[in-house]
C-alpha cells in the first residue's frame, strides 16, 4: 500500500519540513491533514529558503499534487499570501487542491484567539494567535464556515450573519471591542473565493483515487504528538489531531489506506509556548542548543524552549501513532558537547516512571531521570555515510533505538537537502 504519513513524535517543530521535502521526490501526492497557518515547516532548496504555514511542502516538486485537505482550517488571505509569494519565485501552484469541506479560518477567529490569551493571563496557553483554536471551536460547535461556502455567496452571507450575532455579542460586552460588519467581510471573502475557486474540489475522492491506482500519497501532519488536542499536554496543546489517526479523518481516507508511519524525532526536545517540559534547560546549556539550531518559530520567531532528549516522549509516540521507523534531525547541534544527557525516566514523589505518566500533575512536577553519555565535538555536517560517524554519535542513536523501540531509518545533519545519512 502507498500511503505514508509522516509526523513530529514531540511538540513540533522536529524537522518535519525537510524530510517531506526529502521523500517528495518519490511521491505523486502530498496532504496536510489538520492544523492552520500556526504551522511552520521551513525547507531549504539550494540557496532558497521557503517557508511554508499552509501549502504542503512538496509544492516545490511540479510533479507533485499538493492538497490542504478537510481536517485543516484555512486562512484564505494567509493563503493567497503564500500562493503569491510562491509564484514571484517562479514556483508552480497550479496542482494545489483545497477540500471544499475545509472550515474557514474568519477575522473574528484572530481577533477572538488573542482576546481570551490576554485575559487568561500567566495562563495563557501560548497560541500563536492565528484563530486557530477559535475556528475549530466553531467547527464543532457545527457554527463554522467551510471553504465551499465561499462559492455560494448567499449561503455565505447567511451563515456569516448568523456567526455574527453571536460574536459580536461576545466582542462588545466581553472584550470591549468593535463588533465585525457582515459586508466589508462578505465583499473580502468574494475576493478570496474568486482567486482560490479553480483549487477547491472534493480532495477526499481524488485523494482516495489516487490510492485506487497505486500511487503514493504522503500525508504531512503538523505540530507533534506533544501537542495533540487529545494525546497531547493539554491544556497547553494545538486544537486539532497530529497524530498518525489524524490523517485519515483530517484527509478523509480509511486506516486501512496507511502503510508506513514515520515520526520525526529531533536529536534534543523543544516546544514553544506554556507548558510542561522535564527536561528544558533554562540555562547557558539550553542556551547554547538554541542558538546553534536555530531554535526560532517559523510562524511567530518565538525563541523555543530546549532541552535534552527524552526517550519517554519517544515510547509514548510509539505507541500512540504504530510508528514503524524513525528520522533523527539535528544531530549536528550537540557536536558541540562534550557529555550529553537523555532522559530515560521520570521522578516524582520517589517513584519511577519509564512511559509517559497518565496525570498533568506528574509532568508539570516530575524531575527528569538521566543516562549521560558521551559527546563527540566533531562536525557532522559534511557526512553522508552512517559509518562515517563519530564513535560516540552511532552509539548515541544507537541508544535512541533501544529506548524507544523504532528503528532509525534517517538522520540529519544539517538543513539542507544533502546533509542526510540513511541507515540500513
Amino acid at each position: 500500500m502507498p500511503g505514508i504519513v509522516l509526523i513530529g513524535t514531540q511538540w513540533g517543530d522536529e524537522g518535519k519540513g525537510k524530510i517531506t521535502d526529502l521523500l517528495a521526490n518519490q511521491m505523486d501526492m502530498v496532504v496536510r491533514y489538520q492544523g492552520g497557518d500556526n504551522a511552520g515547516h521551513t525547507v531549504i532548496n539550494g540557496d532558497q529558503e521557503f517557508r511554508f504555514h499552509l501549502i504542503p511542502s512538496g509544492i516545490l516538486y511540479p510533479h507533485i499534487t499538493c492538497v490542504i485537505g478537510n481536517g485543516v482550517v484555512v486562512n484564505p488571505k494567509v493563503l493567497i499570501e503564500e500562493l503569491d509569494g510562491l509564484e514571484s519565485r517562479g514556483v508552480c501552484v497550479d496542482k494545489l487542491l483545497i477540500s471544499c469541506n475545509a472550515h474557514l479560518v474568519m477575522p473574528y477567529h484572530l481577533v477572538l484567539d488573542g482576546a481570551c490569551e490576554l485575559k487568561l493571563g500567566k495562563a495563557k496557553i501560548g497560541t500563536t494567535h492565528k484563530g486557530i483554536g477559535p475556528a475549530y471551536a466553531d467547527k464543532i460547535s457545527r457554527t463554522g464556515l467551510r471553504v465551499q461556502d465561499m462559492l455560494d455567496i448567499k449561503i455565505f452571507r447567511k451563515k456569516l450573519e448568523a456567526a455574527l450575532n453571536e460574536k459580536n455579542e461576545i466582542l462588545t460586552k466581553i472584550y470591549n471591542f468593535e463588533p465585525f460588519e457582515a459586508d466589508k467581510i462578505v465583499a473580502d471573502y468574494s475576493s478570496y473565493a474568486k482567486r482560490l475557486e479553480k483549487h477547491i474540489t472534493d480532495t477526499s475522492l481524488i485523494v482516495n483515487q489516487t490510492l485506487d491506482k497505486g500511487k503514493n500519497v504522503f500525508f504531512e501532519g503538523a505540530q507533534g504528538t506533544l501537542l495533540d488536542i487529545d494525546h497531547g499536554t493539554y491544556p497547553f496543546v494545538t486544537s486539532s489531531s497530529p497524530v498518525a489517526g489524524g490523517a485519515c479523518v483530517g484527509a478523509g481516507v480509511g486506516p486501512k489506506r496507511i502503510d508506513r508511519v514515520i515520526g520525526v524525532v529531533k536529536a534534543y526536545v523543544t516546544r514553544v509556548g506554556s507548558g510542561p517540559f522535564p527536561t528544558e534547560l533554562d540555562d547557558k546549556v539550553g542556551e547554547r542548543i538554541r542558538e546553534k539550531g536555530g531554535e526560532y518559530g517559523t510562524t511567530t520567531g518565538r525563541p523555543r524552549r530546549c532541552g535534552w532528549f527524552d526517550a519517554l516522549i519517544l515510547r509514548y509516540a510509539s505507541r500512540i501513532n504504530s510508528l514503524t521507523e524513525i528520522v533523527v534531525t539535528k544531530l549536528d547541534v550537540l557536536s558541540q558537547f562534550e557529555k550529553i544527557k537523555i532522559c530515560v525516566g521520570y521522578e516524582y514523589k520517589g517513584k519511577i516512571y519509564d512511559n509517559f505518566p497518565p496525570h498533568q500533575t506528574i509532568v508539570h512536577k516530575c524531575k527528569p531521570v538521566y543516562e549521560e553519555v558521551d559527546g563527540w565535538k566533531e562536525s557532522l555536517e559534511d557526512i553522508t555515510d552512517y559509518g562515517d560517524l563519530p564513535k560516540a554519535a552511532q552509539k548515541y542513536l544507537a541508544r535512541i533505538e533501544e529506548l524507544g523501540g523504532v528503528p532509525i531509518k534517517m538522520i540529519s545533519v544539517g538543513p539542507k537537502r544533502k546533509q542526510i545519512i540513511f541507515k540500513n
